[in-house]
């Protein structure tokens, strides 16, 4: 399990909706202790996953612009992470 939540705020371009949910899912995994969620647990933590995506989008609006951008590339925007997500995607086609 990832020990660090992504740091969103002052992302060029601003963070997208799949970098705030992936954060959100982040998060509920490290409070929950659940990574892959079971038929019993998906339906409580997929409407967490929107409402904490929901609710950190708002904050990231409302938000100043920070001084400085973040030292970290999120994990989303990283070549590596996009190769094995576009793999998978072709896998499941």
């Amino acid at each position: 399990m990832c020990r660090n939540i992504t740091i969103l705020r002052g992302l060029e371009p601003a963070a997208n909706d799949d970098e705030v949910e992936a954060a959100a899912i982040q998060y509920l995994r490290k409070v929950t202790g659940i990574t892959h969620p079971t038929e019993r647990t998906r339906e409580a933590f997929d409407r967490a996953v929107a409402e904490i995506a929901h609710i950190t989008q708002h904050l990231l609006d409302d938000l100043p612009d920070r001084k400085q951008p973040p030292k970290t590339v999120p994990p989303l925007r990283r070549p590596e992470v996009q190769a094995r997500i576009a793999a998978r995607e072709a896998a499941a086609s």
